[in-house]
C-alpha cells in the first residue's frame, strides 16, 4: 500500500513539473522534487493550485533573491541577537531558530524581514539530509509593547513564511507570553493558515503540561534555562558572524554564484564542511 502511494504521489509531482514547464538557473534548482511536493501538499496535492503557488514564489525569489542576501548586509539587524541559529536540533533533527523579541534593535521593517528571510535560507542551507522543517523557539520573557513588531510587517513575514517557505515550519513554541501579547495574538492568528496555527504552542514555566511537551520535543541537557532546559544561551555576534561568513560561501556554491566572493572570503580560506545537507537546501 505504501508503494502505490508514493507512486501516485510521484505522478502527481511529475504532472506538476511537466505544468510548470521548461525551468533553468536558479528556478531549476529550486524546483526539486521535494520543493514541488511541499507546495503540492501545501495546496492539499491540487496540481493547478500548486503550480500558481509555487510560479509566485519563483517571481518573488526573482526580485527578491534571498539566497543572494549576504550576512554583512544584515549583520547589524542581529547584533543583540534577537533571532539567530542554535546550536542545537530538536528531537526530530530540525534545525532551530532562536527569536527574541525584547532584544529588537530595529524599527527597519525591511531590515527585520530581510534578516529573517536571511536566516531561514540559512536554517535550509543546515537541515540534515531527510529533514525539511525548522523549529523556532520564541521567548518572550520580558516582552512590552515598546518590542513589538508593527502589525504590517508581522503581515508580510506570515505572508512570506506561508507562501513561499510552504511546510518549512515544523513547530513553532512561544515561551512565556504575556498576557498582552496572548491578546494580541489572535489578531495575527487571523493571518495564519489553519495548519501553520496548528503548529504554534503556547509553553510556560513552571507548568507540567509546558515542561512535558519541551522535553518532548527537546533534549533539556541542550535547551537553554529560558526555554525550561539546562543549557546556557549566550549569543556571541563575532562568532555567529564567522559561522554565516562560512555559510555564505556554501550558499553561493549551491546556487552557482562562486564567481562571487561573499563578505571577502575565498572559498579556499573557509574550514570546509561535508555538504551533506546542500541536496535539500532548495528544497
Amino acid at each position: 500500500m505504501l508503494t502505490n502511494l508514493m507512486t501516485i504521489l510521484s505522478k502527481i509531482t511529475s504532472k506538476l513539473r511537466s505544468a510548470l514547464g521548461p525551468l533553468s538557473g536558479h528556478s531549476l534548482v529550486f524546483c526539486s522534487d521535494a520543493s514541488l511536493r511541499r507546495y503540492l501538499d501545501a495546496r492539499n496535492w491540487n496540481v493547478e493550485k500548486a503550480k500558481k503557488m509555487i510560479e509566485e514564489t519563483l517571481k518573488w525569489r526573482s526580485t527578491y533573491k534571498p539566497h543572494e542576501i549576504l550576512w554583512h548586509q544584515v549583520a547589524h539587524e542581529g547584533e543583540t541577537g534577537k533571532v539567530s541559529r542554535a546550536n542545537f536540533h530538536d528531537r526530530q533533527g530540525r534545525v532551530v531558530l532562536i527569536m527574541r523579541p525584547t532584544m529588537q534593535n530595529s524599527t527597519s521593517a525591511e531590515g527585520n524581514i530581510r534578516h529573517l528571510v536571511y536566516l531561514l535560507e540559512n536554517a535550509i542551507l543546515n537541515l540534515p539530509r531527510g529533514q525539511e522543517q525548522m523549529s523556532w523557539l520564541i521567548d518572550f520573557t520580558g516582552w512590552s509593547m515598546a518590542a513589538n513588531v508593527p502589525m504590517k510587517t508581522t503581515r508580510d513575514i506570515v505572508y512570506i513564511l506561508q507562501n513561499h517557505y510552504p511546510e518549512r515550519l515544523g513547530m513553532a513554541f512561544l515561551y512565556n507570553p504575556p498576557r498582552l501579547f496572548q491578546a494580541g495574538y489572535k489578531a495575527i492568528k487571523y493571518f495564519l493558515d489553519p495548519r501553520t496555527a496548528q503548529k504554534v504552542k503556547f509553553v510556560y514555566p513552571k507548568d507540567k503540561t509546558s515542561d512535558e511537551l519541551m522535553k518532548s520535543h527537546f533534549d533539556v541537557e541542550n535547551l537553554p534555562k529560558e526555554f525550561g532546559g539546562k543549557a546556557t544561551l549566550a549569543y556571541n555576534h563575532e562568532e555567529f558572524s564567522r559561522q554565516m561568513y562560512e555559510d555564505d560561501v556554501k550558499t553561493a556554491k549551491y546556487w552557482g554564484l562562486e564567481d562571487t566572493e561573499p563578505n571577502g572570503f575565498h572559498a579556499a580560506d573557509v574550514v570546509s564542511e561535508p555538504a551533506t545537507s546542500l541536496a535539500l537546501a532548495a528544497s
